[in-house]
């Protein structure tokens, strides 16, 4: 029981699919969510390591599944559904959290393959992660979708380098705010965060690297993934019962440098 002491189970008895798990924010928030009593379907393309999530899960009583994918194949995307229906009866909310950077550099000398993939791994993904959540979420009478943007997408100051990157997470806030419309009529809340610079994989291991991250936010320092899966949790919970269409800005203060 130790990783439930002092939570408040904000999520008890919710199933909640969340993707780039083996991780990072994502791994953070499959053990911040399974203490808050939710079942966690998980998925990434790292089976071992996702496998070791589930079973540390485990281990303090919580409860997860996992199955291994790429978030690039709709076909994925239904399967963590028919996973989370069939072991735990149903979806109650879900955190599109994969993503990647991809190679940074001027567009004109960016190669067409890592253009493809990007927008194909973070806004491609998101479309199919709709259409396979939505029609669940409408049988069980509502839902909430937190997909992972970044303050890049939303107002980068123009970092150079970040065409694709950008352009992807835009393109998924608009995607997010159209769905958002389209099925909050239904119980459905879908919301993006935007997390500013985070101590996860993208953002290597270089203390350089991190110190110059760190002191491009008002506060200094870069997030912890737990920080980030934070805000995740408030906007999957009933605490945001009103909150729906909302890029939420979780960046260490970067949004009052930029906008």
């Amino acid at each position: 029981m130790q990783l439930l002491k002092g939570m408040t189970m904000e999520l008890k008895d919710k199933t909640i699919i969340i993707t780039g798990a083996s991780s990072g924010i994502g791994a953070a928030a499959a053990l911040l969510f399974a203490a808050e009593g939710a079942n966690v379907a998980l998925g990434a393309r790292r089976e071992t390591e996702l496998n070791t999530l589930v079973g540390q899960i485990a281990q303090s009583n919580g409860k997860a599944v996992c199955l291994a994918g790429d978030v690039q194949d709709d076909a994925y995307a239904m399967a963590l559904v028919d996973l989370a229906e069939q072991r735990f009866g149903g979806v109650d909310g879900a955190f599109n959290n994969a993503g990647i950077m991809g190679d940074v550099g001027p567009i004109p000398e960016m190669e067409t393959e890592n253009w493809q993939s990007v927008l194909a791994t973070n806004l491609s993904s998101a479309f199919f992660a709709a259409k396979a959540q939505l029609p669940a979420m409408e049988k069980r009478g509502g839902g909430s979708m937190v997909f992972t943007g970044t303050f890049v997408g939303f107002s980068n100051g123009g970092m150079p380098g970040m065409g694709a990157y950008a352009a992807s997470k835009a393109g998924l806030i608009g995607l997010v705010q159209s769905l958002a419309s389209d099925h909050a009529a239904q119980g459905i809340r879908i919301n993006t965060i935007l997390p500013g610079g985070t101590k996860t994989d993208m953002a290597g291991d270089d203390p350089a690297t991190h110190e110059f991250i760190a002191g491009l936010h008002p506060m200094k320092r870069m997030a912890e993934p737990k920080e980030i899966a934070q805000a995740a949790l408030f906007l999957l919970s009933d605490r945001s019962s009103f909150v729906t269409g909302s890029p939420l800005a979780v960046d260490g203060g970067m949004a009052t440098r930029l906008l």
